[in-house]
């Protein structure tokens, strides 16, 4: 049996169905679970993932298989997956994680990818210029990872690059870019918030409100 089949065997028999129907209905029903809770699905591919980062290699085709599933913990799994093998996924790899970001999108796992994109900027340089590019494009969630890629970044973050890719993406009223921005700019806000502050001053006439009050909450 490959290694989708036994995961997924696992999860079916760990399931709870009255936590699913919970599970679904946060992320507005759009997707099925199993209704494991988080740290109960971690514990379940713990050694799963630890044989998987000892070959040091990254198996696409099973992330693909993940992504395929139509319940929720898969693609979480892909996510802890490519966190696990954070050291063996580059710059090449992240056509395939664009892909991964617009297949079955909501904020729960583009999120989750963005993180997996600034580990790889943390890496190569040659990421920022990308992540303008993608700050352009029309899809929501190419743009939000765009947006938070740096979000873990703190004094480390470019904030040239920041500020060129949130003028990118201004004068919209997509719920899900203007609170990333805000978000954004919040988590910076707590390494310079002097420069956030004069981000806002500066361009508050074209932010959304909702940007404004996120980026605001600690300064």
């Amino acid at each position: 049996m490959d290694k989708y089949r036994s995961l997924r065997k696992l999860f079916e028999a760990h399931s709870n169905p009255e936590r699913a129907i919970a599970m679904s209905k946060y992320m507005k029903d759009q997707f099925h679970f199993y209704g494991i809770a988080a740290a109960d699905r971690k514990n379940l591919y713990k050694v799963f993932l630890k044989s998987e980062k000892a070959t040091k290699t990254v198996d696409w085709a099973f992330l693909e298989q993940c992504y395929g599933d139509e319940h929720r913990e898969f693609q979480y799994l892909a996510y802890d997956y490519l966190l696990a093998m954070k050291k063996f996924v580059h710059f090449e790899h992240i056509p395939q994680i664009k892909l991964f970001i617009m297949t079955r999108s909501w904020w729960d796992t583009v999120d989750f990818l963005s993180q997996v994109v600034g580990n790889i900027a943390m890496m190569d340089s040659r990421v920022d210029e990308l992540m303008l590019t993608w700050s352009l494009e029309e899809n929501i969630w190419i743009k939000r990872v765009a947006i938070l890629y740096q979000l873990r970044f703190k004094s480390k973050t470019n904030p040239t690059q920041l500020e060129q890719i949130i003028l990118n993406c201004l004068g919209t009223n997509e719920f899900f870019i203007n609170k990333a921005i805000g978000w954004m700019l919040r988590e910076y806000s707590k390494v310079h918030p002097e420069w956030v502050r004069q981000f806002l001053a500066d361009h508050q006439e074209k932010l959304a409100k909702l940007s404004i009050r996120e980026a605001s909450k600690y300064l």
